[in-house]
């Protein structure tokens, strides 16, 4: 239903409320619509659940540590400038932990899901990451900090410097949820990047594990759900990558 409102809403996008949260972070009424959806959808039937939502905050559990993490409109810029390359996001955890994820892109009409433990799929259909063990032969994804959010700007610059030259290429496409999406289907080899929201990539994140691939923090005190700051990849390339990244603070 959210998904559907949205591709409503991006035939509409000229008439949408937009507000920028903080430098070229944007929201708009689509956003909130979503997620308004889908929290009525989720708290209906689970009301002891947490809920984590970009546009509504926190709030506890009831009465365990499960708690639903939820961007209703991952890519918002790609959207609102009628690139469709965007996704609803929602993973259910326990604790740091994802349990379940869906990350649905309604504009490709693709639907990504896992359970943990019971594999990851698209549109039904069983995913598993890439075998590519050649760094010259991967492609790479990342993510570039804009508008006010450019703590970790010189870091990123830094592994695009060291990482391209070995690599067969480098995406930056805006959609964190997407991008690891793509790790576990094979399409990218390797992804990663810094200080990224839970709602962003709790459900990737699950993705790419139940499809074979590994992911880990960047910094190894630091939760990746916490920092959101990460490497996912298809596991053969992992150690490699890593040792190009900086991984200073």
């Amino acid at each position: 239903m959210a998904g559907q409102e949205l591709l409503l809403a991006a035939n509409q996008r000229g008439q949408l409320k937009v507000t920028e949260k903080t430098k070229g972070d944007f929201v708009s009424d689509a956003d909130v619509a979503a997620e308004a959806i889908i929290s009525d959808c989720l708290r209906s039937r689970f009301p002891a659940y947490g809920w984590v939502g970009e546009e509504t905050g926190a709030q506890p559990s009831a009465s365990s540590g499960l708690r639903w993490i939820v961007d209703p409109l991952d890519g918002t810029t790609n959207f609102l400038k009628g690139l469709p390359h965007w996704a609803v996001s929602i993973a259910l955890c326990d604790g740091e932990t994802p349990l379940a994820a869906i990350v649905l892109d309604p504009a490709k009409r693709e639907l990504f899901c896992a359970e943990r433990g019971k594999g990851a799929y698209l549109n039904g259909s069983r995913i598993a990451v890439s075998d590519e063990a050649s760094l010259n032969a991967a492609l790479l994804a990342t993510g570039l900090p804009a508008g006010g959010r450019i703590t970790y700007l010189p870091h990123s610059l830094e592994d695009i410097r060291a990482t391209m030259p070995q690599t067969a290429g480098l995406r930056r496409w805006g959609a964190a949820a997407l991008d690891l999406a793509y790790v576990a289907a094979g399409r990218f080899d390797c992804y990663w990047e810094r200080n990224l929201g839970p709602w962003d990539i709790a459900a990737g994140l699950l993705l790419v594990q139940e499809a074979g691939g590994r992911v880990t923090p960047l910094w190894a005190d630091r939760s990746i759900l916490a920092s959101g700051s990460f490497l996912a990849s298809n596991g053969r390339l992992h150690d490699t990558v890593e040792t190009y990244l900086n991984q200073s603070r």
